[in-house]
């Protein structure tokens, strides 16, 4: 969800934990911003922030994500890409950090391994620091970048508490059942995190978490229904994954008629037909 904009599906299905995205770089220095722009210590993101918390849910602060710059390919060291990190989760007062890494920022081993010293260091300051990562996914599993980046996080003693795995955008080949792929994907993926974590099936699955895109993806062809959403939730709660999650609360809700992003994928709204906050009920059961 937006940590700047409220959206007046929010609240819908009373979620426990809240992913704020997202904190990047200011552009060209080792600087964290809400969406590059705001200021980690703005007055309307911690107005937002408390309001969120009064509910009685938790708030994640996801670095990164698909635009802007990762402080990691900004920051010249890791004890000040750490410091960054820090101040970012202090501003807003979490204990949980969600490292969004996808595009170019996958594939930058660099920054990769300068992320992985970073955090090693944060956790280190603060044992009680939650860290996930959140990567994308095909029905064939983990590409071979996402595995690099948990194998570089093993290789500075990261304590990875959960893989969340993107299920949406596959490709213009993939066109049929989103429920389906996300379920295979997950398969996919939970084999691989026995290996990579050298984990117990139930232990990967504890481990692994579930992102769908809702309502129309941004590849042709992709639709994640309503359908989709109760079917991924069902097979979560039998396998016990961490958690199941979508993209985004201020999607979550029918396009107005006429719209000319019915039909696309827009970003205030899903594209196909429910009523507000239809996809948070369903993933909540």
């Amino acid at each position: 969800m937006s940590a700047t904009t409220a959206a007046d599906t929010d609240a819908a299905g009373s979620p426990t934990t809240y992913n704020l995205a997202f904190v990047i770089s200011d552009g060209g220095a080792c600087t964290p911003e809400w969406d590059g722009m705001y200021a980690i210590g703005d007055t309307a993101v911690k107005s937002r922030v408390s309001a969120l918390k009064k509910s009685g849910a938790r708030v994640r602060v996801s670095f990164g994500g698909a635009s802007g710059k990762e402080l990691a390919s900004t920051c010249d060291n890791a004890s000040g890409l750490a410091a960054a990190y820090g101040a970012a989760l202090d501003a807003a007062g979490s204990t949980q950090a969600d490292f969004d890494v996808e595009g170019a920022q996958l594939t930058d081993s660099d920054s990769v391994a300068l992320r992985s010293e970073a955090i090693a260091l944060l956790q280190k300051k603060r044992p009680g620091l939650t860290v996930s990562f959140t990567l994308p996914v095909m029905p064939s599993g983990l590409d071979a970048e996402g595995l690099a980046l948990l194998e570089s996080a093993n290789d500075h003693s990261v304590d990875v508490s959960t893989v969340n795995i993107m299920t949406m955008n596959y490709g213009s080949s993939y066109a049929d059942d989103m429920g389906d792929y996300a379920i295979t994907s997950a398969e996919a993926a939970h084999e691989q995190l026995q290996k990579v974590f050298g984990l117990s099936a139930a232990d990967a699955w504890q481990g692994l978490a579930l992102t769908s895109m809702i309502g129309v993806n941004d590849v042709d062809n992709e639709t994640f229904g309503l359908s989709d959403a109760a079917q991924v939730r069902e097979f979560a709660e039998k396998k016990g994954v961490a958690w199941v999650s979508m993209w985004s609360t201020f999607r979550d809700r029918q396009c107005e008629e006429g719209s000319a992003t019915a039909g696309d994928a827009a970003t205030d709204c899903s594209g196909v037909n429910q009523s507000a906050g239809a996809f948070a009920k369903a993933f909540a059961g």
